[in-house]
């Protein structure tokens, strides 16, 4: 389908599951809570509990509850929100069975769990009981794509572009156009979906962020920063613009104030993507101790997520590939790729398998994650040392040099060895 890919600027006058968190008003009950914190948040779920209890009929104060408590989640709250708002769910299905944002609701709740296959089942069930709603179509997209079904993951994205292109759509536009390697299409769409608004200010905080990120994978660093910038405008404080900030810090050179910025951030939210970035940058600059200490909470809350009932094996290989146990890495990416079979899961299995001395079959998936075209620095840094594993000195050469120019920034540890393994190729 080349339709979405090649749609102008003047039609649209954007992980896996990232984007089906983001939030809108199609097939959603309405007055949705803004997301709370400590006290204020378990009163408002106290609240919406009450109200279920008053109103026994009623599924909307529970699915209200539950989008309280996943995008608390998101945000950095206790993972046992999520078993919290999977039980509110159940029970507002029992109520309206037919209701389809109770499915819509759930379907995120998966994705954000990584049940992608589940997610699926639910956006389906959703489109099925409101054919008219787009939002059920977000769930469809997210699913697919990190099920590895790209071709229907565009057919669905493409009517979900022609019956509402709102934020929802053009987001999604650039996370497909990235994962094709359309870098510029990519930060067209992201233009587009920050133009577009949303209902709150954090998703296009979100937005603006990720276009950030877009130009800072191009060495566009002045564009980056304004990106990043505006999403702190909207946003303050806000833990994904500041951690691009820390990643322009290291792009420039400046390691010191991007550990400053980065603890920061860590302090506020302890995203596995901050805390590994943190625990390299300190690696790099001879401070191991606290390296130990801060790539010691990865495993803490990978455990703690695993409790909460959500599939961590991607991020599991990726770290003990890293910084653990390579064996223990290719274990948990076979189970990562049997879950979902998208490019990132051939990405982080084909890096475990060369990271345990088995790189033959690991460039084996490390060129399935590069399949679509994408330009992401740490798949085509996987990619080229497999093949400098195995011997194919060109193509490990042709890898790591792209990985450093899309990116210097995309890891200081990786970045270096990038660097060594290219003096000596």
């Amino acid at each position: 389908m080349r339709k979405l890919m090649t749609i102008s600027v003047v039609t649209f006058v954007l992980a896996a599951a990232a984007f089906a968190l983001l939030r809108g008003d199609d097939g959603e009950p309405a007055k949705r809570p803004a997301v709370a914190a400590g006290s204020a948040l378990d009163a408002r779920v106290a609240a919406l509990a009450e109200a279920a209890r008053r109103r026994p009929n009623d599924a909307e104060p529970l699915i209200l509850m539950a989008s309280l408590l996943v995008d608390d989640v998101r945000q950095g709250g206790d993972a046992q929100g999520y078993p919290r708002a999977a039980a509110a769910l159940e029970e507002a299905a029992e109520r309206e069975p037919d209701n389809a944002a109770v499915y819509t609701e759930r379907g995120i709740l998966r994705l954000g769990r990584h049940d992608f296959k589940g997610g699926l089942q639910d956006g389906e069930r959703a489109r099925a009981l409101a054919p008219g709603v787009v939002k059920p179509l977000g769930v469809i997209v997210d699913a697919n794509i990190e099920l590895g079904r790209y071709q229907e993951a565009e057919r669905v994205l493409q009517r979900m572009v022609d019956l509402k292109p709102n934020l929802d759509s053009y987001a999604r536009v650039a996370y497909f156009r990235e994962l094709r390697g359309d870098l510029d299409g990519a930060a067209v769409a992201l233009s587009l979906a920050a133009s577009a608004g949303g209902t709150g200010a954090e998703n296009v905080a979100f937005v603006q962020t990720l276009l950030g990120n877009i130009e800072l994978a191009q060495n566009r660093t002045d564009r980056a920063l304004a990106a990043y910038r505006a999403a702190l405008e909207k946003v303050p404080a806000y833990a994904p613009a500041d951690a691009g900030l820390a990643r322009l810090d290291i792009a420039a050179g400046k390691l010191e104030p991007a550990i400053a910025r980065l603890r920061k951030v860590v302090d506020r939210f302890a995203k596995q993507e901050y805390v590994t970035l943190l625990g390299e940058l300190e690696l790099v600059t001879g401070q191991e101790a606290a390296a130990r200490r801060t790539l010691s909470a990865i495993p803490k809350e990978l455990a703690a997520l695993d409790a909460a009932g959500e599939n961590t094996e991607t991020e599991k290989a990726l770290f003990e590939a890293d910084h653990g146990d390579a064996s223990r890495a290719v274990v948990a990416g076979r189970k990562a790729w049997a879950i979902s079979p998208s490019v990132r899961a051939a990405d982080a299995l084909g890096w475990a398998l060369t990271r345990a001395g088995q790189a033959r079959e690991g460039l084996v998936y490390a060129r399935r994650a590069l399949r679509l075209g994408s330009r992401e620095s740490s798949f085509l840094f996987h990619a080229g040392m497999a093949a400098q594993a195995v011997g194919r000195k060109d193509e490990a050469r042709r890898h790591l040099q792209a990985s450093l120019a899309a990116n210097p920034a995309f890891s200081p540890l990786h970045a270096k060895t990038a660097r060594e393994t290219l003096a000596e190729l």
